[in-house]
């Protein structure tokens, strides 16, 4: 298909013409209210994407603290996943819908009233109702910085505002584990929300004072049934995958394939009705940005290079406590270096996408990431935590040069009427990429320990050889990512930002 092809059909009721581009000389640089905007965005989006990984490490804590089993202590991620995977699809129409402020507003509030639902929580059960509570916010914070910053960066420096963002959407899950694991050596679990609570107070004061609204909202009708089957759909696949790791450990509460199936059929519904509705009005999420042949390849990268990052998370942990015998904080110290790398490249691989576009940088970024894949196939008992450091870096600056240039040319290539789906679509997939890619990882390591038992190994050797076959089938699959880089483009020219309106 043409990279154009993301044109509104003529039936379509489509959203008012975008104002016309000011001068170049006028879109060369953000003006100072818009940067104070996306930097209000930028701070409040890594504080709640941050939260997402948190409660990792917390877990043998919670476990004893609450009485509970690991199997149940997982629905504290599990939840936030499916609660992010339900609601982030509708994001397109809250954004058409509703004014800049009034959204913010809305999520931090969400987000603020979780924090301190879970910072009091008696129980599991209120605890739970905290983080899906904070899930509802964060998902809707993500497609809004994104949509904003498209709508209000000059397209020539993109790159620089999507480095940041890049830090927000990579960064914030890789430093989750290490944060929690700090305050967990000296204080109790409800630190992990109440530190985190005056922080998303004063971002949602300052947020409601100072962000404007830039984007004119329109008429949009929800529908109801799109909704529905979104929501079955996302959230029967992340359940359903989140549980295929459970199942090989023995502990799903059920038979993994009927949450997968539900979804699929769901999901295909779901499609069907948007391609339906995109002719006759406006569907909950307008799959035309896939006819964008620039979207549909970076997002198709963007999805494998997240299902190693997100794998990666959950199977180094692992290794270095069960294998090499490390506590937390000496954990959670480790994978330090890695995300502080990934958040010192971020922007300076946005200005070099400014200036040379995204395959000098994509490509390069996959040969390091592949690299650290199949290194890490490598891990054994006697493996020296210096290593894993090293390796983890490499992989950490090899997704560094892939994410900015990889969103900034998905979002950069569509028209601005669409960037409220796009985002919302990226936003999707990287939930469901995530899911999959901690049910692929987690299932590997499992099955293949167990067979590794079962042959007679000793647990310390079984662990590392499930360690090992769940970065094997990671180098399979950066290897497609790999290859596929060689088919990014630097997105098409397509009509400038939107006036803002204050």
């Amino acid at each position: 298909m043409s990279t154009n092809e993301d044109a509104a059909p003529q039936t379509v009721a489509s959203a008012p013409p975008a104002a016309p581009a000011p001068p170049t000389g006028e879109r060369d640089r953000l003006a100072p209210g818009d940067a104070t905007v996306i930097g209000l965005l930028l701070v409040s989006a890594f504080v709640v994407i941050l939260n997402e990984t948190i409660m990792g490490v917390a877990l043998p804590r919670l476990m004893a603290d609450l009485g509970i089993t690991a199997a149940t202590g997982q629905w504290l991620t599990t939840g936030f996943m499916l609660t992010m995977a339900v609601v982030i699809p509708a994001t397109g129409f809250i954004m058409e819908r509703f004014r800049l402020r009034q959204i913010f507003v809305a999520a931090m509030g969400l987000f603020s009233l979780g924090t301190a639902i879970a910072a009091v929580a008696p129980g599991f059960g209120v605890l739970l109702l905290g983080r899906v509570v904070q899930a509802g916010g964060t998902a809707v914070m993500m497609p809004l910085l994104m949509t904003t910053a498209l709508t209000l960066v000059p397209a020539a420096s993109r790159g620089r505002t999507m480095g940041m963002i890049s830090v927000v959407i990579s960064v914030a899950p890789a430093i989750g584990p290490t944060i929690s694991g700090i305050i967990l050596n000296s204080l109790s679990w409800r630190w992990m929300f109440i530190i985190v609570l005056p922080i998303a107070l004063i971002a949602l004061g300052a947020g409601a004072w100072k962000v404007r609204n830039v984007t004119t909202p329109r008429p949009a009708r929800l529908d109801v049934l799109s909704l529905a089957l979104s929501a079955v759909g996302f959230g029967g696949l992340i359940y359903g995958l989140s549980s295929i790791g459970e199942s090989a450990s023995g502990h799903a509460p059920v038979a993994p394939w009927i949450p997968v199936v539900v979804g699929v059929a769901s999901l295909a519904a779901f499609v069907v009705r948007q391609l339906r509705l995109t002719r006759t009005s406006a569907p909950l999420m307008d799959l035309r940005v896939f006819a964008n042949r620039s979207f549909t390849v970076s997002t198709v990268v963007l999805v494998t290079s997240f299902m190693g990052l997100f794998g990666t998370l959950i199977v180094l942990p692992i290794f270095l406590q069960n294998v090499l015998g490390l506590g937390a904080l000496e954990t959670g110290l480790l994978l330090l270096p890695g995300g502080a790398t990934m958040g010192v490249l971020s922007p300076v691989v946005g200005r070099l996408f400014d200036r040379f576009g995204p395959r000098p940088l994509v490509t390069p970024g996959a040969v390091a990431v592949t690299g650290a894949l199949w290194l890490l196939t490598t891990l054994h008992p006697g493996t020296p935590a210096g290593m894993v450091v090293v390796v983890h870096t490499l992989l950490s600056a090899g997704l560094a040069f892939m994410f900015t240039p990889l969103f900034t040319s998905a979002l950069g290539s569509l028209r601005a009427e669409l960037y409220p789906h796009g985002s919302a679509t990226v936003g999707t997939v990287q939930q469901l990429a995530g899911a999959a890619g901690t049910a692929l990882f987690v299932t590997v390591l499992s099955t293949r320990s167990a067979d590794s038992l079962a042959a007679g190994s000793d647990q310390l050797h079984a662990v590392a050889d499930g360690v090992q076959g769940a970065f094997v089938w990671g180098g399979v699959i950066s290897l497609v990512a790999l290859g596929l880089s060689l088919l990014v483009r630097r997105p098409p020219a397509v009509p400038g930002p939107r006036t803002p309106v204050h």
